[in-house]
């Protein structure tokens, strides 16, 4: 794992994959994929290399059970166009530390920089006496070969779009996937103001948000609305009149050859300043981020959904229930399952949305983007691929790491029956309901 991490770890690699990356996809931006790259590497490494994955790996003796891993085989991935080299390059290790190969499936639109990364990924296996065919790409992805490897491989691992998630489930092959992402921040009246908007707009801003982690709408409570606003303006955000929100929407929210009105892809990973101008509006130089006030009923506005851009949708509540409505019908509208947080020190805030919220993380304080995939500054798994649970359509809600790509064998051997009595079992619900 070494090996292939140091490959797509130096410098002078990353810079190459980051700058392709950006030169070939037209999306996001070449210093935060070298920052990104790096974490992630060094992230997903660090979570490895102490860890057991090969033989007997765990011991139970009171139960006298004994868990050996083994490997799932080949592992077919899809990997996005928002984030081309740094999701095989994670990927690649924590799939490789349970002895097992990978084929990748680029999208076509950022097959070159996926395949730079594969190739560096390979390089580093000669030297450590692994064969290089541990790690292949299809060179000309279609969807007729991105098909046929998700039925010959032992298990996919798709990380993308909703189309891409769905062609995996239905491969017929077990697969892990992703939801979709709509990262939703609740901003409390006891929040470290300058704190949290340099936060959100940090993790907002990063690489244009090609992250599916970055934050689009931020919940505010009223009393602290317009110092927040206020604290993103030094941030560089710029918040829209409602007339240049009606401009920014037909910009960013175009019919499709079907006639049917969607996301404009021109948008997508694009900085504040394209997108302002090409929206027609004239914006303040030094905008990293364009604010939008949500209009009701939410579940109309095509702000409150996901914009994969660095457009940030608010919303004002008075309520800590008010404000918990918004979040969960933000979430339940879009993205239901990915992720949400808070920025508080309530604990009665935090332990309720812990409760009664359907999504697999709540970051309490820490911005979304870098911090719901794993980050040196939380105890989180690193990963690129965040699972969403029933809640999103997957069959997980954890962060997949390399014991996602293990079979674990479990060796059971008898001891002295210990059987429960039924008084033990029953007897406080005797007492209470009754025989």
């Amino acid at each position: 794992c070494r090996a292939i991490a140091w490959e797509v770890y130096k410098d002078e690699n990353i810079a190459r994959l980051a700058a392709l990356a950006v030169e070939e996809t037209g999306m996001g931006v070449a210093a935060d994929k070298l920052t990104k790259h790096k974490v992630k590497v060094m992230g997903v490494l660090q979570d490895v290399l102490q860890a057991k994955s090969v033989g007997l790996i765990e011991r139970i003796p009171e139960k006298q059970i004994w868990k050996y891993a083994k490997p799932v085989g080949v592992v077919g991935a899809l990997t996005p166009v928002t984030n081309p080299t740094a999701t095989p390059a994670s990927n690649t290790i924590s799939i490789l530390k349970g002895r097992n190969a990978v084929i990748f499936a680029p999208h076509p639109r950022s097959k070159k920089s996926s395949g730079l990364a594969a190739d560096y990924l390979r390089q580093g296996l000669p030297k450590v006496g692994a064969p290089e065919d541990l790690v292949q790409i299809i060179a000309e992805p279609s969807i007729e070969l991105t098909n046929e490897l998700m039925r010959q491989v032992d298990l996919v691992v798709a990380t993308g779009g909703g189309p891409m998630v769905h062609a995996a489930y239905s491969s017929g092959t077990p697969a892990y996937g992703v939801g979709p992402g709509n990262s939703v921040q609740m901003v409390a009246e006891d929040a470290d103001i300058a704190d949290a908007a340099t936060k959100i707009t940090l993790s907002k801003a990063f690489d244009n948000a090609t992250s599916c982690s970055s934050e689009n709408s931020v919940v505010i409570h009223e009393s602290i609305c317009s110092r927040m606003i206020a604290a993103f303006g030094g941030q560089g955000g710029y918040l829209c009149s409602q007339a240049e929100k009606a401009r920014l929407q037909a910009w960013m929210w175009v019919p499709d050859k079907k006639g049917q009105i969607g996301l404009n892809p021109k948008i997508i990973a694009q900085s504040a300043a394209k997108i302002a101008e090409d929206a027609g509006l004239k914006i303040p130089a030094g905008t990293r981020i364009l604010l939008v006030e949500g209009s009701r009923p939410l579940e109309e506005d095509p702000f409150s959904s996901e914009k994969i851009s660095p457009v940030l949708t608010l919303w004002k509540y008075g309520s800590f229930p008010e404000g918990y409505d918004i979040l969960k019908r933000l979430t339940d509208h879009c993205g239901r399952g990915h992720s949400c947080g808070i920025h508080t020190y309530n604990r009665e805030y935090i332990e309720y949305l812990a409760e009664h919220m359907q999504t697999s993380r709540i970051m309490v304080r820490q911005p979304q983007a870098p911090a719901n995939g794993g980050n040196f500054f939380n105890g989180m798994p690193s990963t690129v691929t965040l699972g969403c649970g029933t809640w999103g359509g997957n069959i997980t809600t954890e962060n997949i790491n390399f014991r996602h790509f293990l079979n674990i064998t479990w060796v059971s051997e008898p001891f002295p029956p210990v059987k429960p009595t039924e008084e033990a079992l029953w007897g406080d619900f005797w007492a209470r309901y009754g025989k």
